[in-house]
């Protein structure tokens, strides 16, 4: 565990504007910074890249806030946005959108269903005023499959909006733009309110009855932070389709480094989650052929998730 949480946050500050940067620069057409044609600076730099990258940068630290503070509400490392079913539920919300209002008021459609998804698992799970985490994560599953279920049927109903539903489906910035980027800069303005919680979440990791007596109003903190959490992952649903395990991996891996307390954790985790996305689809972008970014997402987070499983059992 790092001692100097100032300097963790300095470092990765600067890792971050060295990203955006860096990330801009990097492209399948050679094209950078150092080029003097201005007119293709203009539009392959600053409407094509610098909106997907800003784009990335939001989604990802939205998604890691979001997965920092489901992790801190449950008490336990495997919880996520996306395996709790709340990344499913803005999918499906938003193919009812797309295939019923032609893509009017996505994001509402998409927060309507993260948030309803999310309450059907919380109150699955709940057992005697408890969740654990093997009811925690079944439900999150069931619900998972419950709503892809519902998302095959869409897909399959859809014709011509097909498309659009399979974008949703992987996770991508291919079709970013600034009024975009426009629409993600609320989710930082959440995370500013998710980070006024902070110190509820510490006292909450003694446990719920602990935290009453510390003056804690327990079920009113976790309902603002449930509907904050799936906020911000409507937004990043609507604009980038499902992205998953950013909020997994990131704060697991930030709280082993910066230590469990949230003022902390929760600004490095974000900052982690938008490097990580931002080079996740720089990668994604720069390939020979272009893929989705959920699918290297994916393929780093599984295997960590996996860990983490065969570590709690071992425990």
């Amino acid at each position: 565990m790092l001692r100097h949480p100032v300097l963790i946050l300095l470092i990765l500050l600067l890792l971050l504007i060295t990203s955006v940067f860096v990330t801009t620069c990097i492209g399948v057409s050679g094209l950078s910074l150092w080029h003097f044609d201005t007119t293709m600076i203009q539009k392959l730099l600053f409407e094509v890249r610098l909106p997907r990258v800003c784009g990335a940068m939001l989604v990802g630290l939205g998604l890691a806030a979001a997965g920092c503070a489901m992790q801190g509400l449950f008490r336990n490392p495997m919880a996520d946005p996306y395996i709790l079913g709340t990344s499913s539920g803005g999918a499906l919300g938003a193919a009812f959108a797309i295939l019923f209002f032609n893509g009017l008021f996505l994001p509402i459609f998409a927060f309507v269903g993260a948030t309803l998804s999310t309450i059907m698992v919380y109150v699955i799970s709940l057992r005697n005023g408890h969740v654990t985490v093997e009811t925690l994560l079944l439900s999150g599953i069931s619900v998972s499959l419950f709503l892809s279920a519902m998302l095959s049927f869409f897909m399959c109903i859809s014709g011509n909006s097909l498309h659009q539903i399979m974008f949703w489906m992987m996770g991508g910035f291919w079709n970013v733009y600034w009024d975009d980027v426009g629409l993600c800069l609320l989710i930082p303005v959440a995370c500013v309110m998710m980070f006024v919680f902070s110190r509820d979440l510490n006292v909450m990791a003694l446990g719920e009855e602990e935290a009453v007596h510390l003056g804690v109003n327990t079920k009113k903190t976790k309902w603002i932070l449930l509907l904050i959490s799936s906020f911000i992952t409507s937004i990043a649903v609507s604009i980038a389709g499902c992205i998953g395990f950013i909020g997994l991996v990131i704060p697991h891996i930030m709280r082993l480094l910066a230590g469990p307390d949230h003022r902390i954790l929760l600004p490095v985790s974000m900052m982690t989650g938008a490097i990580l996305l931002m080079w996740a689809d720089t990668a994604a972008r720069t390939l020979p052929i272009e893929i989705p970014v959920g699918i290297i997402t994916a393929l780093l987070g599984t295997p960590f998730f996996v860990y983490l499983l065969r570590r709690r059992t071992q425990i």
